[in-house]
């Protein structure tokens, strides 16, 4: 019996040999494992490097001391920005963005105190109604298609969320106006998002399962599944009363001027408070982008990349980045700020607000190169616009070639440059995406080009996910 034991135990060792010495083509063998061993040299060199980056942030070791000093916090031209704000732990950075470029209008405008705020709370109360109403309307829209279907697909895997666009901005503030932050503040949820966002998403997904299997129901009529919709958003409305306070439908508030001093007390709704104080024509605003894996000099559109269901996709036209510069200078020149965004965590210093190519050396740190340009990084997802800023600043040459930029970021004054994140245009060039310009700072030839047909991409297309 024993004999038989170690004979089964031999067979097995065998069997066990064979196995790892088989592999199919392309699969590493144990003598590849070895070579690749036997390539790592154990001298002192790597050993150092080995526990150094073993025990410590790989960026803290990667810090490029050769360009230590060459951050420069001038700039030549400046958009006078106003009080810093904070988004703190959500992904609402499109949203104050969007309405930091206003705020900085309505300040100057009505002569308002710096600090001056339109509520946060309020629009985003709202925009997450109406994101859940588009999801689910956009399930029965698609209710003949299979789950497999890809839309179907993206829809249950995007049923909301709090990041977002330049044109929920203005979707949102003419639909239901605007109020000023002290009317309806901040609340912890709306501060830190994660949780709310995940049992709404739960919810909408049940929600949408339930509206597709009725819609199966021969006998379900449109009025039925309409009336199923709305009671659906009750409870999403109620979800988000209670997360964020129910949004006003008038208020008293007193105007007062920069310096303290009051102007009027009066009786507003979001509606007549946004006619008094903002009251943007936002046809005039055109979205600009540089997208180097897609046909310069035409116009796409997002399909679902929307905040209301009966509002607009959003659509932009693609530009070399020396022509989206310009159009840039022209508005920071005319002391007007735009919706930006970018890769922001790409070689940013976070501690001096400084985001330059040049901040780290990963690849003397690990021996090797990372030589992908701004094409190749976006065909091959390791780039994408991830964050909105308001941009407010650039610093020209004696040939009036940008050298440098700066945005007024929403993550509080006591982050980055004072609130403030300063980069280098070639940093510009390689990890900016999206421009929000007006008009009258557009080339009319340039202008001309939105007048064609959008070509329409998909929703998941991995370029445009919503700014958070």
């Amino acid at each position: 019996m024993k004999k038989l034991f170690l004979l089964v135990c031999a067979a097995v060792c065998v069997m066990t040999i064979q196995a790892q010495n088989i592999t199919k083509d392309g699969g590493l063998t144990m003598q590849q494992i070895n070579a690749l061993r036997g390539s790592f040299k154990a001298d002192p060199a790597n050993k150092a490097l080995r526990n150094a980056i073993n025990s410590n942030d790989i960026s803290k070791l990667a810090v490029n001391y050769d360009n230590n000093t060459a951050f420069d916090a001038h700039l030549s031209n400046t958009v006078p920005s106003k009080a810093i704000t904070n988004q703190e732990s959500s992904g609402r950075c499109w949203m104050f963005t969007g309405m930091n470029v206003l705020r900085n209008k309505t300040i100057r405008k009505h002569n308002l105190p710096d600090d001056f705020q339109f509520s946060q709370c309020y629009t985003f109360f709202w925009d997450q109604l109406e994101k859940a109403n588009l999801f689910l309307q956009a399930i029965l829209d698609n209710r003949a298609k299979s789950m497999e279907d890809e839309t179907v697909q993206w829809l249950f895997k995007n049923p909301i969320g709090d990041g977002g666009q330049f044109t929920g901005v203005a979707n949102l503030m003419t639909k239901y106006g605007v109020v000023p932050k002290d009317v309806m503040p901040e609340t912890y949820n709306s501060n830190h998002t994660s949780k709310i966002s995940e049992l709404i998403k739960l919810k909408l997904r049940e929600d949408g399962l339930v509206l597709r299997e009725m819609s199966n129901n021969k006998g379900v009529t449109e009025q039925k599944l309409q009336a199923t919709k709305m009671a659906m958003l009750e409870t999403i409305y109620r979800m988000l009363a209670y997360s964020f306070g129910e949004p006003p439908t008038e208020f008293t508030w007193t105007q007062r001027d920069a310096k303290g001093e009051v102007v009027s007390t009066e009786k507003y709704t979001p509606m007549s408070f946004y006619n008094k104080f903002v009251s943007e024509d936002f046809s005039k605003y055109y979205m600009i982008m540089n997208d180097p894996t897609r046909e310069y000099y035409k116009v796409y559109e997002i399909e679902y990349d929307r905040h209301v269901y009966d509002g607009q996709n959003w659509k932009f036209l693609n530009l070399p980045m020396n022509e989206i510069a310009a159009m840039a200078i022209a508005s920071i020149k005319d002391s007007t700020m735009m919706y930006f965004s970018c890769d922001v965590a790409k070689f940013l210093d976070r501690d001096k607000g400084y985001m330059d190519v040049n901040n780290y050396d990963y690849g003397s740190l690990f021996g090797t190169t990372f030589g992908m340009d701004k094409k190749q990084r976006v065909s091959t997802y390791a780039s994408g616009s991830s964050h909105a800023m308001t941009l407010c600043g650039v610093d020209l040459d004696a040939n009036g070639n940008p050298t440098k930029w700066m945005v007024e970021n929403s993550w509080g004054s006591n982050r980055g440059h004072n609130g403030f994140l300063i980069m280098t245009n070639e940093w510009f060039n390689e990890y900016m995406f999206r421009l929000v310009v007006e008009s009258k700072y557009i080339p009319a030839a340039t202008l001309k080009l939105f007048d064609q047909k959008p070509i329409m991409l998909p929703a998941w297309d991995p370029l445009f996910a919503p700014e958070e």
